[in-house]
């Protein structure tokens, strides 16, 4: 599991390490990182590293100085380096120095006017170019000059810190940014690198040690692993049966609509052992496709169960409230998506029908949460954790960088960085998968990072093909860069198995994950 830290905090833990290393050095362990991570890629495209040309498109501050002093130790290596100085009378001075000693040539990018020409072509002609415009401090799109020298780079992107132009805290993008094929960061990941736009901006994330460690305290938001799944994933023991794994109640679909019952009821299937229940209008259909289903007319008929996922296709009328209200009642834990959000949104009446010690969770997409709350979110985990609190549940923010956020404040964050998942009918899917896992026994947090790595996975896997993810891995790169083809729902459910199984190895070659008390 990686943990995340705000730019507030990175800063205070950056402060306490320059009280005990002096902050050149720092800075030189930073350039070091960035340097070797430039040869690895330039010797990755063209087979060699002397002889290539980096060019360094340089801002004002550490970032900046963090560039030069790369571009310094590039040079030793044989590389021809070209700083590009978006400020030349607020360069880093010490930096500045070292390139120019190492041998490195320095031009000014230019003037409020434009881009100066021999500034663009060192830009066009860089085999790499180095992004150190702006850091942590930075808010809002590039200035003018800045924006027009990144419309001139054309080779592969390493950015310093993080990709200029992108919100740090957010990872929102307003006007224009950097797009890097590789960030290198230093100590831990920002929130940028796992968050909207910023994560697909940020490309392959490498942190480099630097010394801060020690002064780094508990992080804000972790971004869960496979590792981390595969050790919580439930499977079934020597002296289990089908209903010490979890029965889950599912109240999805109608007559009319039964595909959101029968890929609720899917997801839950394929995700785990134990049972699965449902109960409603489309019971002929969700048991003619899954015979082991027990299928009855209504939640009263449905028998015990120890979670509900309920919502996927009810609709909102006074039968879609009947529902919900009778799944509320049971004083089961309960995953409450599509339909059922619009009813709490719309009927804040339903509320009182829940037992305020029984764990609910909330899957909005962004214009479901935009229900719940009067608007769309900005900063995602900032607003989820308010959401979360308000209403006193977990709740998934749903997007390419989902948030799962609990009333206590933990927080995950699972950047996909593939779309595959965003097909119709995925989130009923998702819905039964986390049901199922709460049902059996996981704390209701860690059950929906679980579901969401998961069935990110299975929609990659049914996409590309399935490729083998490396041990570890978060799920949020292509695991194979195989050409995809568009899938439904239908063929994300069915890959939930091999997905549940990447992580289960994972987990099985490394360090097992502890289990979160539930």
């Amino acid at each position: 599991m990686r943990g995340v830290w705000t730019p507030e905090r990175i800063r205070a833990a950056e402060q306490r390490l320059f009280d005990t290393v002096p902050e050149p050095v720092v800075m030189r362990r930073a350039a070091n990182g960035v340097a070797l991570h430039v040869r690895r890629l330039l010797g990755r495209r063209s087979g060699r590293v002397a002889g290539r040309h980096v060019t360094l498109l340089v801002g004002a501050g550490n970032n900046g100085g963090d560039a030069l002093w790369a571009g310094a130790l590039l040079r030793r290596r044989g590389v021809g380096v070209t700083a590009v100085l978006l400020a030349p009378d607020r360069t880093h001075p010490e930096g500045l120095r070292a390139l120019r000693a190492a041998g490195g040539r320095v031009v000014p990018a230019g003037t409020e006017s434009g881009l100066a020409p021999e500034a663009a072509e060192a830009l066009r002609r860089g085999d790499v170019v180095v992004d150190g415009v702006v850091g942590l401090s930075a808010r809002g799109g590039l200035r003018p000059l800045a924006a027009e020298a990144v419309a001139h780079i054309a080779g592969p992107v390493v950015a310093v810190d993080l990709p200029s132009g992108v919100d740090p805290v957010t990872g929102a993008v307003d006007g224009v940014a950097v797009s890097a094929e590789l960030t290198v960061t230093f100590g831990c990941l920002r929130p940028c690198h796992v968050l909207g736009e910023g994560a697909r901006r940020s490309g392959r994330v490498r942190v480099v040690d630097i010394g801060l460690d020690p002064w780094l305290e508990a992080p804000d938001f972790s971004v869960p692993e496979a590792v981390d799944v595969g050790g919580l994933w439930p499977v079934p023991d020597r002296e289990d049966d089908k209903y010490t794994q979890g029965v889950l109640g599912v109240a999805a679909g109608s007559a009319s609509f039964p595909g959101a019952a029968m890929l609720t009821a899917a997801g839950a299937v394929r995700a785990a052992s134990g049972m699965v229940r449902y109960a409603g209008p489309a019971a002929d259909a969700v048991r003619e496709r899954w015979p082991e289903v027990v299928a009855t007319g209504s939640v009263g008929d449905a028998g015990r169960v120890q979670a509900w996922s309920v919502g996927p296709g009810i609709g909102t009328g006074g039968s879609g409230r009947e529902v919900l209200a009778a799944v509320l009642e049971a004083g089961r834990p309960v995953v409450a998506d599509a339909d059922a959000i619009t009813l709490l949104a719309s009927d804040t009446t339903l509320w009182d029908a829940r037992d305020p010690d029984v764990p609910v969770v909330l899957t909005p997409h962004d214009g479901e949460f935009a229900r719940l709350t009067g608007s769309a979110p900005r900063d995602r985990v900032a607003e989820a954790v308010r959401a979360a609190r308000r209403y006193d549940v977990v709740l998934l923010l749903k997007g390419n960088s989902t948030v799962v956020a609990a009333p206590d404040g933990r927080v995950l964050v699972h950047p996909c960085g593939q779309s595959w998942p965003a097909t119709a009918g995925s989130g009923d899917v998702l819905t039964g998968m986390i049901g199922k896992l709460m049902a059996a026994g996981l704390d209701p947090l860690w059950a929906c990072g679980c579901a969401v790595l998961v069935h990110a996975r299975a929609a990659e896997i049914a996409a590309t093909g399935p490729e083998p993810a490396p041990a570890g891995a978060a799920g949020a790169r292509s695991s194979s860069g195989a050409v995809g083809a568009p899938i439904g729902a239908s063929a994300l459910v069915e890959a939930v198995p091999a997905a549940v199984r990447e992580t289960r190895a994972a987990a099985l070659g490394g360090p097992r994950a502890p289990r979160p008390s539930r």
